[in-house]
């Protein structure tokens, strides 16, 4: 006769089980963030800017939105405006701030240039164009606004022989002018 050793088995109630995985969790979860802030030497919680970012711009947009309502003729922060809705691709709002920035302070070639790239994506190819020749008349070498008008020409209205004749010209103001693909405007013009 084989001899069984009886082994008693001990059970845990639901509740302790859920209570031990509760505290597994949360140990997981604070020594993760030790972990990180030890990483990154921040010495406090690890910071994650990009996850932070939308909630901060969206803060600093209200902030400016309210502040505009009392001082409406601060060209600073309706162009600072304009630039937290380009980047954050809000293409009507900031036409809108880049407008109200212009109407104040119409000579600046670089904000009819991010003008233009936001009329253009927001399907308005006509209104992009015009900006990109503001920004050219008032800055004839101005290489941004010629590329971005070279790239609506091509690809949006379909001028492609118009689109090229504003690359040659950018070529001839600089042959190493950088698409945003990396390419030399001049590798550009002879691979389209």
């Amino acid at each position: 006769m084989t001899n069984v050793k009886k082994v008693e088995v001990k059970t845990i109630s639901l509740n302790t089980a859920l209570i031990i995985g509760l505290i597994a969790l949360l140990i997981g979860f604070f020594g993760g963030n030790i972990y990180n802030a030890y990483k990154s030497g921040s010495g406090g919680v690890a910071q994650n800017p990009a996850r932070n970012a939308p909630i901060q711009d969206s803060a600093r947009m209200f902030a400016l939105e309210q502040q505009l309502k009392s001082n409406p003729n601060n060209a600073a922060a309706w162009l600072e405006l304009g630039n937290l809705y380009y980047d954050s691709d809000k293409y009507q709002d900031a036409i809108r701030a880049y407008t109200q920035y212009l109407s104040i302070n119409p000579s600046n070639a670089n904000v009819l240039t991010d003008l233009g790239t936001m009329y253009r994506r927001a399907g308005n190819p006509t209104e992009a164009i015009s900006s990109f020749d503001k920004a050219m008349e008032l800055d004839p070498r101005h290489e941004h606004a010629r590329f971005n008008k070279g790239i609506v020409l091509y690809y949006d209205v379909g001028f492609q022989d118009d689109a090229v004749k504003v690359w040659q010209e950018l070529s001839k103001i600089n042959p190493n002018f950088r698409t945003p693909d990396g390419r030399t405007i001049t590798d550009l013009l002879k691979n389209r």
